[in-house]
């Protein structure tokens, strides 16, 4: 296990103690444990190796043994043992927010909760109200949280079904008698969560197809076995469905199955419009449309042929979602969509300075070896102590090893110094003016208390906004995709302020966060202002976070001049005002 992976077990053994009522001391113990290693900058293998690890204060020598243990073999027989000892039921609690170890404990105790559906059941009664340390508010928030796990439960991040899908297409593809494979729905058209995976092949023999489809690895069970459709649910949860049509109805069906059901319903209309039928068999006449279900008088052998037979500019999946698509491509004013390609460095990074993974010269070197032309350093300020936060001495320490760096002409990629800085009460920033100065650039983001009310909450974002070296907003609404819902903004006053301040918003690619929102980029873009697509990296296949940090760009409608780092280190030296 490596360092993150350790703390995350010691932490969890805190909880579970927790809920089983153990010694104060022990359990102050792990916690002290964990956020000795956060805070330890030294490589933890070298510590380990050199036997230094117990002499580190807040790492007794039973807590020595266990991390070193951890840390060698990945196993803990004392953690797999107390996993065993602790009702599941009770720790499936800790997924609903605002429930940690010791109110769980008491829930427990006082009223036999050992699961979710009991929860439920004394917080429909009233019980939890009633309980010391609780209270209407906190009943509340539980029966809102609750209902929300059951939500997201339906639901998988974009980034989760892209691996299941990169596992199941090329088996589909290197399949005899498959013409064409690909996946449609809504994962192909890149939102941020999807409900079900589904595949489209085109083949004249589905049977063997189906066959392979249905005895995959990983399947907790067949659903539907068809002749052309199929349905399985997998290990992890997620719903699959695969059809097989013929060759000459592929790209019909894959629009179709493609979606959005609003995209779908306009591309139909226009086709109506012009005296013909659109659907996932073909595109032909009206009056034909009922006579068979052959491919009509249009052959398509690309999507690309099916909006040209309607007169259309091809509309990118990312952009079916009947948001005004189909009226664009009808102007031929649809934009030239954001590629991967385009983008030249990023700013919103982390390394063991705080909560990162990797040191500053290996993140410099990852993002050398990708091309890029910079990159930005943005460990957490002080106010994150949970993150190990940068004091003033260190944050100094850390612009200079950056200048050092970048003078040693070791790596090609030029490093910016920068801070993720925490946006506090009203809107002040967790580092005075003077501090602020010594760096290139600025992050702005907000990490406690996400769930002031709306106002309250704008006005300290907007403040923010309002400092003069400040340079971007990140992760705006503080979302945790299918976890954590996002904070009451005005989302429009935030950007009018970013725009009359001259602050670029971030759009954090962070498969769980994506934030802010692809809904409100189009409009945003078209006042003027400018994105920056940042990993929020915490580690090396972090950057991998671009990726769907640019498809959801492209659903934003965003093209390359409107987002900041696509531009040149000599043009961001400019911005900056470093040149």
């Amino acid at each position: 296990m490596d360092k993150n992976d350790i703390i995350e077990v010691l932490e969890r053994i805190g909880t579970m103690m927790e809920i089983k009522g153990e010694n104060p001391f022990k359990i102050r113990a792990y916690s002290a444990g964990a956020r000795t290693l956060q805070t330890m900058e030294e490589d933890l293998g070298a510590v380990i190796e050199e036997g230094r690890l117990g002499s580190i204060p807040g790492i007794g020598k039973a807590l020595t043994e266990k991390i070193e243990t951890l840390y060698a073999t990945g196993e803990l027989e004392f953690y797999n043992k107390l996993i065993a000892s602790v009702p599941s039921g009770l720790m499936d609690l800790l997924d609903i927010p605002g429930l940690g170890g010791k109110k769980i404990k008491v829930l427990h105790e006082k009223l036999n909760v050992d699961s979710i559906e009991s929860l439920t059941e004394v917080c429909r009664a009233g019980k939890v109200a009633e309980l010391k340390g609780f209270g209407e508010k906190t009943q509340e928030k539980i029966l809102s949280g609750i209902k929300n796990r059951e939500a997201y439960a339906a639901r998988h991040l974009w980034w989760n079904a892209r691996s299941v899908v990169e596992k199941i297409l090329p088996g589909l593809k290197g399949l005899p008698g498959v013409d064409r494979v690909e996946a449609a729905g809504s994962f192909r058209r890149g939102m941020e969560t999807v409900g079900d995976l589904d595949f489209l092949v085109a083949s004249s023999d589905p049977a063997p197809i189906m066959e392979w489809f249905t005895s995959m690895d990983g399947i907790a069970e067949v659903t539907a076995h068809g002749d052309t459709k199929s349905s399985i649910r997998l290990e992890g949860g997620m719903q699959a469905d695969l059809r097989v049509v013929p060759s000459e109805q592929f790209y019909f069906a894959l629009h179709h199955f493609t979606g959005s059901k609003d995209h779908n319903v306009r591309m139909r209309q226009k086709a109506l419009s012009m005296g013909l039928s659109l659907s996932e068999w073909g595109l032909r006449p009206e009056e034909e449309k009922d006579s068979s279900r052959k491919a009509g008088p249009v052959q398509a052998h690309s999507e690309e042929d099916i909006f040209k037979a309607l007169g259309l500019q091809f509309v990118p999946p990312a952009l079916r979602e009947g948001m005004g698509e189909v009226e664009a491509a009808e102007r031929n004013e649809l934009p030239q969509l954001l590629e991967f390609s385009d983008l030249k460095g990023c700013f919103h990074n982390h390394t063991t300075a705080s909560d990162g993974r990797n040191t500053l010269e290996e993140i410099a070197e990852e993002a050398d070896l990708r091309g890029w032309e910079y990159l930005g350093i943005a460990d957490h300020s002080k106010a994150s102590f949970q993150a190990n936060g940068l004091n003033e001495e260190r944050l100094l320490k850390q612009v200079q090893d950056i200048r050092s760096l970048n003078e040693s002409g070791k790596y090609r990629v030029h490093l910016f110094s920068g801070s993720e800085v925490d946006i506090l009460s009203g809107g002040r920033l967790d580092y005075e003016h003077a501090d602020l100065e010594c760096l290139d650039y600025v992050v702005a983001s907000v990490h406690s208390g996400l769930t002031q009310d709306e106002e309250t909450m704008t006005a300290r974002i907007i403040n923010a906004l309002e400092h003069p070296l400040v340079t971007m907003l990140g992760h705006m609404t503080g979302r945790l995709l299918l976890k954590r819902e996002a904070s009451k903004l005005n989302i429009q006053k935030i950007i009018d302020a970013a725009l009359a301040n001259g602050k670029i918003i971030e759009l954090n690619s962070n498969p769980m966060r994506l934030d802010m929102d692809w809904r409100h980029w189009k409009r945003a873009a078209e006042k003027g202002l400018l994105c920056c697509i940042n990993p929020d990296a915490h580690a090396l296949h972090h950057f991998d976070y671009q990726e769907a940090g640019v498809l959801t760009a492209r659903k934003g409608w965003l093209t390359p001049k409107e987002v900041f780092n696509t531009r040149t280190l000599l043009e961001i030296k400019e911005y900056l005002n470093l040149s």
